[in-house]
């Protein structure tokens, strides 16, 4: 078993995704899924770059509730206990769009998360309140206004949220100051959904004016939303849950692929090197099933 474990999260619905934890089988944690339902599912596979990992469902599934609501981190305080039943150096958080928001705030309120890779996430808590303990979080405001609509139809989400840190919206600022781990940003330039090279940016500031580490920020020209596995196609525009119709997420075919090439890479060997070591990552390989 790799020393170390890494832990995701994911919003895959249950009756798209057949889950089977095993924390027994050969001293590691697995979580297989057979079906992704959407794209943001995927960040599962991602997790598949080390031999040791848990992903946690938080809404839709079982018997967790069928909305995302308000967001309790009290339920990934009790779910990240059982990565203490492994032995190792430390904790690694995996998250993209709304999951990497949640890592971020799990890194931020809960202790003992060693290193975090945070692909296109906000600075921010988005769409629900998050709530630890005493502390509440409330959303960042949106402006419908600025939602522009494509001739295709498509929404242009792009400068849909509020900046962060101007006025009432400062409130809701995720608390990254108050984290040890160390992190990694995973940047697409032509993100669609938000402004991520900005978010990023400000988290940086943000760490370093708290005497905190410099986080590691590689970005992407021209790559979208939704980076993934290597050789997942571009989703170029999907329904998006909060808007209630399809936008366009970003990127363009040729970039985004080269940048998943590298994205699978430099999370591995960030990983592996932050956890265990190890700096050989596992190359890329398409497989082809007749």
């Amino acid at each position: 078993m790799m020393e170390g474990t890494l832990w995701c999260h994911r919003t895959c619905p249950a009756e798209a995704c057949g889950t089977e934890l095993d924390p027994f089988l050969g001293s590691q944690i697995f979580l297989e899924f057979e079906v992704a339902f959407e794209s943001i599912g995927r960040v599962c596979w991602l997790g598949r770059a080390l031999p040791s990992w848990l992903s946690l469902a938080y809404y839709n599934y079982k018997d967790l509730p069928k909305d995302l609501g308000c967001i309790h981190l009290e339920y990934f305080e009790e779910g990240r206990k059982v990565c203490f039943w492994f032995k190792g150096p430390g904790i690694g958080l995996l998250g993209t769009s709304k999951e990497a928001e949640l890592s971020l705030s799990v890194a931020s309120f809960l202790k003992g998360t060693t290193v975090s890779v945070i692909i296109n996430g906000a600075m921010a808590t988005v769409a629900r309140t998050l709530k630890y303990k005493a502390e509440s979080l409330p959303p960042v405001g949106p402006d419908m206004n600025r939602i522009k609509v494509t001739k295709d139809g498509f929404s242009d989400v792009a400068d849909f949220l509020n900046v962060p840190l101007e006025g009432a919206n400062q409130n809701c600022s995720i608390p990254v100051e108050r984290s040890d781990t160390t992190f990694l940003f995973l940047v697409g330039q032509d993100d669609g959904n938000w402004k991520s090279e900005f978010y990023a940016n400000e988290i940086s500031k943000r760490l370093q004016a708290h005497g905190k580490e410099k986080p590691q920020i590689i970005c992407y020209p021209e790559s979208g939303h939704h980076i993934e596995p290597p050789y997942f196609p571009l989703c170029k525009a999907s329904v998006h849950s909060l808007v209630g119709g399809p936008v366009i997420w970003g990127g363009e075919p040729r970039a985004h692929a080269m940048a998943q090439v590298d994205a699978w890479q430099q999370l591995q060997t960030f990983f592996h090197k932050q956890l265990s070591g190890d700096k050989r990552p596992s190359p890329a390989k398409l497989i082809f099933f007749e």
